[in-house]
């Protein structure tokens, strides 16, 4: 194999292995994003929900609040396993890479030592004017010129060469002892993590126990709440339909059963909508989601399953509700023992707020994004401060978690 063909062939290998490093380490910074965003998660909740004394909360809350803890306290640990292991491979990279750094730097020192010694044995200019002057032709000498210059380039080059390699194989070596370091404090945080995990599901343990005796009474509790869940999802449903049947009936449509026959108006402001998905404020300024969307089987009866339409975030005491886009208000609400529902359309998409306490809006009314239309309702038997919120694109109803940004 010639020299040039050797070295093309190392640039080519160190550029394939800088690749991998940049895109290791792209990942380990949406790792580390999605880590913090995490922590934060972890502790708004500590804030919101273990701030009040327990006798102050009912034994079915606060084993929610200590479930949706352990929930997040999981996704904790699991991301910074994903971190420590995306370490070890990183490590493990640089590794290979300073032992062929090594070896390169050890070829790149033989080479120049060798064009070291054979330049000192023909280092008098006397040498190099008999080399010339012995050329049987001008072009001879013309390119025993050229080759003595780029000699001396080819050495400068050598030179520079190890100059880099030396400086590679120094900010390698800083690297790795910086990733064995964040390693080994990823390591220690999981198992402070793993602790504090231990000691949840033992208190949930023993709060479960203690409803166990009394489990009648618990699963009527249950039972009641279900019901009025699926009450209030059929009387939103129920809205939902008659507002965009008014609509479409407006805008002299009635075949479309169930969509929005959008006005160029309306059409705009979905598209709008719909182009801010994942960037939606928060309805309320500060809040941690407590009950996410879909099915989940109750944590006190696993023969009762419920198939949650909203989110509930938990929120400070008195906490103002905010819409999250510009939109109309269509219907506001009120259930037979319970607490009012605001609906406002964004064209064809809806954003419902419930469980409030307050209603600063009436329908009809246009709204902002940001602009305050209530309050959350805060239920001092329970001790939680819990607001529902969802989202509808016509009379389907979407998981509203990836609609927000990130608190």
């Amino acid at each position: 194999m010639t020299k040039t063909r050797f070295y093309t062939i190392l640039v080519i290998g160190l550029l394939l292995s800088t690749s991998t490093l940049f895109a290791q380490s792209d990942k380990q910074k949406k790792l580390e994003l999605q880590r913090q965003q995490v922590l934060k998660e972890m502790k708004q909740i500590n804030a919101l929900l273990f701030t009040k004394k327990k006798e102050e909360k009912s034994v079915i809350t606060l084993i929610e609040d200590i479930n949706a803890k352990v929930n997040v306290r999981k996704n904790l640990i699991r991301i910074t396993n994903e971190q420590a292991n995306l370490l070890t491979r990183e490590i493990n990279t640089n590794q290979k890479e300073i032992t062929s750094l090594r070896t390169q730097l050890q070829e790149l020192k033989d080479d120049y030592a060798a064009m070291v010694v054979k330049s000192y044995k023909s280092k008098s200019e006397q040498s190099k004017v008999m080399f010339l002057l012995s050329s049987d032709n001008f072009q001879q000498a013309y390119k025993r010129l050229q080759y003595i210059r780029q000699y001396r380039e080819y050495q400068k080059e050598q030179g520079e060469a190890i100059k880099t390699k030396t400086n590679e194989l120094q900010v390698l070596n800083i690297q790795l002892s910086k990733q064995k370091e964040d390693k080994q404090k990823l390591i220690e945080e999981n198992r402070v993590a793993k602790r504090e995990l231990e000691g949840e599901l033992k208190q949930r343990e023993v709060l479960m126990a203690s409803i166990k005796t009394d489990m009648g009474k618990f699963a009527s509790q249950i039972k009641k709440k279900k019901q009025e869940a699926d009450q209030l999802d059929k009387e939103i449903n129920r809205l939902i339909r008659e507002t965009i049947a008014a609509a479409n009936k407006k805008s002299g449509t009635t075949s479309s059963k169930g969509k929005y026959v959008e006005t160029p108006e309306a059409k705009k402001l979905s598209s709008n909508f719909e182009s801010n998905r994942g960037k939606l404020g928060w309805p309320v300024s500060r809040g941690v989601i407590k009950g996410k969307f879909g099915k989940r089987r109750s944590l006190t009866d696993n023969a009762i399953t419920q198939n949650y339409k909203s989110i509930y975030i938990a929120t400070d005491t008195n906490s103002d509700v905010k819409s999250v886009f510009n939109g109309v208000v269509t219907a506001i609400h009120v259930m037979k023992r319970g607490n009012p529902t605001i609906l406002i359309s964004h064209g064809s998409y809806f954003s419902v707020y419930i469980n409030l306490s307050e209603v600063h809006v009436k329908k009809g009314d246009k709204i902002t994004t940001g602009q305050v239309i209530g309050k959350v309702f805060s239920n001092k038997a329970t001790g939680e401060t819990l607001l529902g919120f969802r989202i509808y694109k016509n009379d389907q109803v979407l998981d509203p978690e990836p609609w927000l940004a990130k608190f």
